[in-house]
């Protein structure tokens, strides 16, 4: 089974998006699908406006229909609404091929945070982007809720897995990073969506970090001197930050899940969180964490919860789950795709046999 799965989020990009597909695509291998990828790697780019890290693909809808062709794909799958996207649900209409969608980012919302575009016209072209799809897949239930209420049809859930041999509960250090404990600590994008001054501000014990990069680490680190930034980590590197946190804070109000929520429950951190989409689908047991409108007092919270359970919790997360659940949304995609065919064929005879 052959699988072409286009993106416009790809290395050396790092976020949830870029991660999903990698770990997705790992799972597949062992299913035996073989799998195709279109980035923007090949294509010349350009910065995104206020947002350098993410690159926007400079192509032709030839170039993408020859990538797409030679890939000779039994099942499509389009994971992003961008430049390679676009192109790649226009190749598929025009060819009647069927696809799935996903739905990884408040695309909306993450627009709307930089340019002056009303929600409404970015929310339509949501409708018309996905639409077109015969499976647009998201990751929790309220998302799923919430999109149906701004009139997406078509929805699928896809959850995500976490690797809990990689993220895993370490000895804790008296110092971790030098500093004094309790140790509150966020991990992701250093960007305006990711809400983090509702964390920085916040008047709490011992430290504060934050692991990762993005356009507003500059602004946020001059801002905030007491607080430790410690950049981009990886692999063990990564995961044994996460451990030595007595607390990890998720401030973003915008994220579709949450990855990095996952990955700290994994460390045997607890979570501290607003009571919102993402947070309020994984923080299912009040014992690993905490969440409340009043971002401080889920912190507060949180350092008495449990990292045994916020373990326990983990688990119950895999990416041989997740993927079987995403290949069958793409095969179901695929069907809903024919179906249709059909029915516009039939559509297209009955008025020649009543002429």
């Amino acid at each position: 089974m052959r699988l072409t799965i286009v993106t416009d989020a790809w290395h050396p990009q790092v976020n949830g998006v870029v991660r999903s597909i990698e770990n997705t695509n790992a799972e597949l291998a062992r299913m035996g699908v073989s799998v195709t990828m279109i980035t923007p790697q090949p294509f010349r780019s350009v910065p995104m406006p206020t947002y350098p890290e993410i690159r926007l693909s400079l192509t032709t809808p030839r170039q993408v229909a020859k990538a797409i062709a030679d890939s000779r794909p039994d099942l499509m799958h389009i994971a992003t609404e961008g430049p390679l996207g676009l192109l790649a649900r226009r190749w598929c209409v025009a060819h009647d091929v069927a696809f799935s969608t996903s739905y990884h980012t408040r695309f909306p919302e993450y627009v709307a945070a930089r340019m002056p575009v009303p929600l409404s016209w970015l929310y339509a072209y949501v409708r018309w982007f996905h639409h077109a799809g015969g499976a647009c897949m998201v990751a929790t239930d309220s998302l799923k809720r919430e999109l149906e209420a701004k009139g997406l049809k078509n929805l699928r859930l896809w959850s995500r897995g976490i690797d809990t041999s990689l993220f895993h509960p370490q000895p804790l250090e008296d110092r971790p990073f030098d500093l004094p404990r309790p140790i509150f600590m966020t991990v992701g994008r250093v960007a305006v969506e990711k809400n983090l001054p509702a964390f920085l501000d916040l008047d709490l014990p011992g430290s504060k970090v934050v692991v990762g990069d993005g356009p507003a680490r500059a602004e946020l680190a001059a801002r905030y001197p007491d607080v430790t930034f410690t950049g981009v980590k990886f692999g063990q590197a990564l995961a044994e930050a996460y451990a030595q946190a007595d607390v990890f804070v998720f401030p973003s109000k915008t994220d579709t899940f949450g990855n990095t929520i996952l990955e700290a429950l994994a460390s045997g951190v607890p979570v501290a969180a607003f009571p919102v989409t993402g947070p309020i689908d994984i923080l299912t047991n009040p014992q690993a964490g905490a969440l409340d409108e009043d971002l401080r007092d889920a912190c507060l919270k949180a350092l008495t919860a449990s990292r045994t359970e916020a373990r326990a919790l983990a688990e119950h997360y895999s990416w041989a789950a997740a993927t079987r659940q995403f290949l069958d949304n793409v095969i179901e995609a695929k069907a809903q795709g024919k179906r249709r065919l059909l029915m516009r064929r039939r559509k297209a005879v009955r008025p020649a046999q009543q002429n």
